[in-house]
């Protein structure tokens, strides 16, 4: 007895050595990141592509240069949740940019760079914009005090600070041009809250509990992060967004407008006479984000004078959940682009509740300066409105889209003849890709703003769209006659390049800037003259990775055993050949979405000519490492007629992926026993779906997830019913109520920062503890600082380090199932 309690004390000892150990070795992993193979490094630092953009002259590009992933310590920044916003108090701007480091012109006629000069040690600059005129570019520079305003000139690239560091981009109201191109207007921090100016401190103690009351009044929220908490979080709150709008000219002259307040949008008239101005007041709220607190709209002139009072809206809580559901009171406030001071805004007919029947939904007014007549009556709307394109008094589009039958139409409009009846001229699904007409192309007025490019007849215009087909998206321009509805097609693309156009130089649209790339050439601007099909090249980006290049692409069909068509790409390493090879360790990456349709759940969402950007989100960068990938195979979740998507969302999710499975068999490409499923946000939850409702994945990767539905009750995706009208989809939804039934490794990660609604990391912490509490196989990674997408090198490396070592332990060297070789 004495003998077997020695070698039971013994034994004792071995395993609390070895759960020791584990331990330590955990905790040594959780203290520093990791790095993982150098192949995966080189990808993450990878140079960027810079962004392009035209002159409003269209004689000059702008090259946009952004530097490498930043580092944590630039995360690990102090930031405030005010309200629905992330701020980075030191510098009254948000905290989650990915600020610019270098600026080039290119002259198109003749490709001249030149480079802009004079821009300060350690740039860091955003909101960079065109003036109207095209001799100049504004942008901010963000420093340690606060955000400064610069200007750079065409002619000799040089560029010189307007401001110091006053520039309020709290509210993310970027500096913006005045029509004469000589003026910028921005909001400013007031002079008490410059540098060296401390916000309100907090209470040493409590001055009594937080209360909320509710009255009887319906008011379903979605799940918001980041809101107020208490009285101290409304004193920062109006501290940080407090601003005061200014006039700054090309020589630094400021010029202040009207008072300070807690300014949430500003516009400038396209003649320049007056300002739109959106202002926040109390009550705020502890329910909803900062968009829907009270807002008092209200046209100043450059004195700051009230002009005219459009609206002063109430604090907007009660906003139904169901899709296409808005507020009433004026909406979508702006102003005419085509002439010199015209409002116009929506009014919802339907009390803005899309859930009850109503024959008119929206209205369209107008109203002109002075603003002291009566409002005129644009469209009246069925569905939802949802954007005007003007052109001239002639001619505007407006466009309207309703969720529930994803129903979109485009109507013409007169603007300037009010006996005008509108126009239908488009009337399709926004799910059928096949036949999505297109988008207008835009120039530039003597406004400097955006407006329809019309033909000489002033009422042809061009569409630019995807050109989805049977064959993969093939982009292609039109000329579009509004009075006969004429199309006339100007240019396709053709294999194997994906064309796009991108700017219609002029209104005969015979030379067109498009982006062109193939599966092996990296995307490039090109001038196209259209009438000899010549190309001239504009940039001159080259392959940030083109030691991925040669890797072997396919665009693949297959249909699931409803006969639901279903699309996926597939990647495979460059020489691989199944029938020598075998088949490999594979990750499938999807995202499922919802349908009202077969047949356009079933149409093609790709093209098979398109340049890879393979990064740490891609699942072909995986390759690298020996497996194949299945990049978005699709997963529609389909609800036709009354039907809702999800009372059979478990039932097709697992349908889809049991075709994609039998599909990359079929082709001998992947191991069937060594195949893990992945995904991100809805993706996520989609990958702990699959594994506890089948048996069809060696192992998940779930990025970023929410997996308890009754912690988003009011609403998920694209579910519009609350958890206590479909109980039983909320449930039968969420994985983690089926924890016991996970019986494959899944690997959690999630931002420890993450604002986006529904996905608190507490939902992944909470399904971690589910999974283990119920024996299953589980790992979650918290990454400090990272919200919904990750950012800071450091922890895309420790992702790629985590996910490779997940990998490779229960997929690539899987043991053969019980019974098989």
């Amino acid at each position: 007895m004495r003998r077997h309690h020695a070698q039971g004390g013994r034994a004792f000892a071995v395993i609390l050595l070895a759960t020791l150990a584990t331990a330590v070795a955990c905790a040594e992993e959780a203290d520093v990141y990791r790095v993982p193979d150098q192949a995966l490094v080189d990808i993450i630092d990878a140079p960027k592509t810079p962004q392009f953009s035209i002159s409003p002259t269209r004689e000059w590009a702008l090259l946009i240069y952004r530097p490498g992933y930043p580092s944590i310590e630039e995360l690990a920044e102090p930031e405030l949740k005010l309200a629905g916003m992330r701020i980075k108090p030191g510098s009254f701007s948000p905290s989650r940019v990915w600020p610019r480091n270098r600026l080039e012109f290119v002259r198109v006629e003749d490709l001249e760079v030149r480079p802009v000069t004079g821009l300060p040690e350690g740039p860091r600059l955003s909101n960079v914009t065109w003036s109207p005129t095209g001799r100049h570019i504004a942008f901010t520079n963000t420093t340690q005090d606060g955000v400064e305003l610069w200007v750079a000139e065409v002619e000799t690239g040089e560029a010189r600070r307007l401001t110091d560091a006053v520039v309020s981009l709290t509210a993310e109201v970027p500096p913006g041009w005045l029509s004469d191109g000589e003026t910028l207007f921005a909001c400013f921090r007031p002079e008490d809250r410059r540098a060296g100016s401390a916000p309100p401190a907090p209470p040493r103690s409590p001055t009594g509990p937080v209360v909320q009351e509710s009255v009887g009044a319906e008011a379903p929220a979605r799940t918001y992060q980041d809101l107020l908490e208490d009285a101290h979080d409304e004193e920062l709150f109006e501290w940080y967004l407090t601003a005061q709008v200014a006039l700054v000219s090309l020589d630094g002259e400021v010029t202040h407008v009207g008072e300070p307040g807690l300014i949430w949008d500003v516009a400038p008239s396209p003649d320049a006479r007056y300002l739109l101005v959106h202002e926040l007041h109390r009550p705020f709220s502890y329910a909803v984000p900062a968009y829907r607190f009270p807002v008092l709209i209200e046209v100043w002139d450059l004195e700051g004078e009230v002009a005219h009072t459009v609206a002063d809206l109430p604090l907007r809580e009660e906003i139904p959940i169901t899709h296409g559901s808005t507020y009433e009171g004026p909406r979508s406030v702006s102003w005419r682009d085509d002439v010199p001071a015209t409002l116009f805004w929506v009014e919802a007919l339907d009390g803005g509740d899309a859930g009850v029947e109503a024959e008119f939904r929206d209205r369209v007014f107008t109203l002109a300066a002075p603003f002291d007549g009566e409002p005129a009556e644009l469209i009246t709307l069925g569905l939802r409105y949802t954007w005007t394109y003007w052109g001239h008094d002639g001619l505007a589009i407006v466009r309207e889209y309703w969720w529930k039958d994803r129903r979109v139409r485009t109507w013409k409009v007169a603007p300037g003849e009010p006996d005008a009846e509108p126009e239908l001229l488009h009337d399709y699904s926004s799910q059928d890709r096949y036949s999505n007409p297109g988008s207008p192309s835009l120039t530039r007025n003597e406004y400097g703003r955006s407006v329809l490019l019309t033909g000489d007849d002033a009422h042809t215009i061009f569409l630019v769209g995807d050109g989805a087909s049977p064959e993969g998206d093939r982009p292609f321009l039109d000329a579009f006659n509004t009075h006969h509805k004429e199309t006339t097609r100007l240019f396709h693309s053709e294999a194997p390049y994906y064309e796009r156009p991108v700017v219609v130089m002029n209104k005969d649209a015979r030379h067109v800037v498009t982006s062109r790339e193939s599966v092996d050439e990296v995307p490039n601007y090109f001038m196209r003259d259209l009438t000899d099909g010549s190309l001239r090249q504009l940039s001159f980006t080259e392959d940030p990775t083109p030691q991925l290049r040669g890797i072997q692409k396919e665009l693949i069909r297959y249909a699931r055993g409803d006969g639901v068509e279903l699309t996926a790409t597939l990647y495979l390493p460059e020489g691989y050949d199944a029938e020598s090879d075998g088949p490999l360790p594979m990750l499938m990456w999807a995202y499922p979405r919802e349908f009202k349709s077969a047949a356009d759940a079933g149409q093609v969402d790709d093209s098979p000519y398109r340049f890879d950007w393979i990064g740490w989100w891609t699942p072909a960068i995986w390759l690298t490492q020996g497996y194949a990938a299945l990049d978005g195979p699709t997963m529609p979740i389909i609800g036709e007629g009354e039907e809702e998507p999800n009372d059979t969302y478990v039932e097709q999710l697992v349908a889809s992926a049991e075709a994609a499975v039998d599909e990359v068999v079929r082709r001998g490409v992947a191991d069937r026993h060594r195949i893990a499923v992945g995904g991100h946000s809805y993706g996520a939850f989609m990958a702990a779906n699959l594994l506890a409702h089948s048996d069809l994945f060696a192992a998940g990767l779930a990025r970023t997830g929410a997996y308890n539905r009754t912690l988003t009750p009011f609403g998920f995706q694209r579910e519009e019913r609350s958890l206590w009208e479909a109980p039983e989809i909320y449930f039968e939804m969420s994985p983690f109520m089926h924890a016991d039934k996970l019986d494959e490794p899944i690997l959690l990660v999630h931002g420890a920062e993450d604002s986006n609604p529904g996905t608190f990391p507490m939902q992944s912490e909470r399904f971690y503890a589910a999974l283990k509490g119920n024996g299953g196989t589980a790992r979650l990674v918290m990454l400090p600082h990272e919200s919904h997408s990750y950012r800071a090198r450091e922890s895309l490396l420790h992702l790629l380090w985590e996910t490779q070592r997940w990998l490779d332990q229960y997929v690539k060297n899987a043991p053969a199932p019980e019974g098989e070789e």
